[in-house]
């Protein structure tokens, strides 16, 4: 079939670098000769029909912007058989003779079933802050994500060290510790509790007796929020220690933010990737990098990956602290 229009969405989680990807996308679209449509509010914009004609002056000035100019939004009606068909009815209707999908693995997911059950010609993009997908080593948003919260971890740590208080910091991260795990690495954090793996708390309360009597009066936790409540970690720790503990939430300011070098130039790259996969012809896959050379997987293979090196970055931080 020939390509003409491609439609474009963001979906699920928002992430700083999804405005590049955008401006990526249209522009280099553009100037192979396609017309770009732009989906609103991800899957349940697409169920709607929130369509929108993108253009050159659509996506200026947004490559230093955080989330994404075209919203996002988590869709449950994806999930389901009616769902998809109103999202293929959509396609249809607007002629969007391709698709690209921007987001993490529950975007693969539903790009994934419109692709192999009514055979919609579709790209995914790689837009997540976990960076826990298979086929790339990074996925746009996580580095940016990562130098959030260790920014707030940094001055949280100058108040720890001043007031002389044990700190847990939860950040985001449901089935995956990498965020988790890389800002207690380059914050020089005591201890990381994430999903990988059973946290010894026992553990963790007789280093704080132990290190409290040598002087060691503050310390930092950093919490994945899938594995534990930073307030619930807290008053536990209060309670078998007896050592003041505070407890601070990021939350979503992760997500946003000016995306950093790293996160534009990878968005930029894929972005033009996925154009060139539509150009040729080749759907149903997923765009990436591995070892910094662009690298193509099928999206049914493009899913949630384990945090692989978390028993090794463990031990490490452990030495260190």
């Amino acid at each position: 079939m020939q390509v003409k229009q491609i439609g474009l969405l963001t979906a699920g989680g928002d992430g700083p670098g999804m405005n590049a990807a955008i401006r990526s996308v249209v522009r280099c679209a553009l100037a192979q000769g396609f017309k770009v449509k732009g989906v609103l509010r991800g899957y349940d914009g697409l169920i709607k029909g929130e369509v929108v004609n993108l253009d050159h002056r659509s996506v200026a000035n947004i490559i230093n912007r955080g989330g994404t100019i075209l919203k996002t939004a988590r869709s449950k009606e994806i999930r389901t058989p009616a769902g998809l068909k109103k999202a293929v009815a959509t396609i249809r209707q607007h002629e969007l003779d391709a698709l690209i999908a921007i987001g993490g693995d529950g975007t693969y997911r539903a790009a994934n079933e419109l692709f192999t059950r009514f055979h919609i010609p579709i790209v995914g993009l790689p837009g997540t802050i976990d960076n826990d997908l298979v086929g790339t080593d990074q996925t746009v948003s996580s580095n940016t994500a990562i130098n959030t919260a260790i920014e707030s971890i940094d001055k949280i740590r100058d108040t720890a060290h001043s007031m002389e208080r044990i700190f847990v910091i939860e950040v985001m991260g449901n089935k995956s510790g990498f965020i988790a795990m890389q800002v207690a690495l380059a914050s020089g954090a005591e201890d990381v509790i994430i999903p990988e793996q059973k946290f010894n708390y026992a553990k963790l309360y007789q280093d704080m007796v132990e290190g409290n009597k040598k002087g060691k009066l503050s310390w930092m936790v950093i919490a994945a929020e899938g594995a534990a409540k930073a307030q619930d970690v807290a008053k536990r720790i209060t309670q078998a220690t007896g050592l003041e503990t505070r407890y601070v939430v990021l939350g979503h300011v992760q997500r946003g933010g000016t995306p950093v070098a790293s996160d534009r130039i990878l968005a930029t790259r894929l972005g033009a990737e996925a154009v060139q996969l539509i150009r040729k012809g080749k759907f149903g896959k997923a765009v990436g990098v591995l070892q910094n050379k662009i690298h193509i997987i099928d999206l049914a293979k493009a899913r949630r990956r384990e945090n692989l090196n978390y028993k090794e970055n463990y031990k490490l931080l452990k030495i260190l602290t």
